[in-house]
C-alpha cells in the first residue's frame, strides 16, 4: 500500500501546484517537471519516494473536488467521500504513470497530473449520486424545451421543430443509438454513469453519440430544419 506521509525527495521536486503565474515562475518549472519524470521512471528508493509523493499530491487533489461537490451529496458521510477520494487517487496515480510519455511539458508535471486526480474524483463522485436513481433510456414522454417567453409563432415553431427531432429520432437512429442520445442528451445522465450501467466504455459512448448527432443533423437537414445545439 502506498503511504500518504509527506516525502522530501532531495528538494529537487515541488509538490505543489503553482497558484499563479508569479508563484510559477519562482521555481524553475521546466527543471522541476523534469525533476519528476527521471524520478518517476527511476528504480528502486527513488522510485519508490516519487510515487509515494505523487500520490500524497493526488490525494489532496481528489480531496479538493469532493470538498468542492459536497454540498450535492449532502446525503453521503463523510468517511465515504473520503474513500472515495482514496479510490479516486489510486485511479489517478495509475492513469498518470501509465502514460508519462504522453507528457508534453505545456505546463509543469504536478498540474498536469493534478488534473488525473481532478477527473477521476469527478466521476467517481457523478456514479455515487447516481447510484440509487434510476437511468431512463426511453422516456415515457418527450419534452418540448420551450422559452416561457416566446410568443404564439415562436412557440408554435418550436413544437415543430421538436415534433421534428423525434421523428427523427425514431426513424433514423438505432436503438442503441437511440438509448444513448435520449439518456445523455434528454434525461441528463452523466457519461460515465451511463457507460457503468451499459457495461461499457466512455470511448464507445462517445462515437455512439457522434454517429447519432451526426445521423440526426442530416435527417433534420432533408427536412428543412437545423439544430446546432445537438
Amino acid at each position: 500500500m502506498l503511504s500518504t506521509t509527506p516525502v522530501s525527495l532531495s528538494g529537487r521536486m515541488s509538490s505543489r501546484v503553482p497558484a499563479s503565474a508569479a508563484d510559477s515562475a519562482s521555481v524553475d518549472a521546466g527543471a522541476d517537471s523534469r525533476a519528476w519524470l527521471d524520478a518517476l521512471r527511476a528504480v528502486g528508493a527513488e522510485h519508490d519516494r516519487a510515487v509515494a509523493s505523487l500520490h500524497e499530491l493526488l490525494l489532496r487533489a481528489a480531496r479538493f473536488e469532493v470538498s468542492r461537490r459536497r454540498a450535492a451529496l449532502s446525503h453521503v458521510r463523510g468517511e465515504e467521500l473520503d474513500d472515495l477520494a482514496h479510490q479516486a487517487a489510486a485511479d489517478a496515480l495509475v492513469a498518470v504513470l501509465a502514460k508519462l510519455d504522453d507528457y508534453r511539458g505545456a505546463s509543469r508535471f504536478t498540474t498536469w497530473a493534478y488534473k488525473f486526480a481532478l477527473l477521476e474524483a469527478g466521476v467517481r463522485l457523478r456514479k455515487r449520486a447516481w447510484q440509487e436513481r434510476e437511468v431512463v433510456l426511453e422516456p415515457a414522454t418527450w419534452p418540448l424545451v420551450a422559452d416561457a417567453g416566446q410568443g404564439p409563432a415562436d412557440l408554435a415553431e418550436t413544437n415543430e421543430l421538436m415534433r421534428a427531432v423525434k421523428r427523427a429520432i425514431d426513424g433514423c437512429l438505432t436503438d442503441h443509438q437511440r438509448e444513448v442520445l435520449v439518456a445523455v442528451a434528454l434525461t441528463g445522465v452523466p457519461i460515465d454513469v451511463l457507460a457503468d450501467r451499459l457495461n461499457t466504455t466512455r470511448g464507445a459512448l462517445y462515437k455512439t453519440l457522434h454517429d447519432a448527432r451526426r445521423k440526426l443533423r442530416s435527417e433534420l437537414a432533408e427536412r428543412g430544419f437545423t439544430l446546432d445545439s445537438i
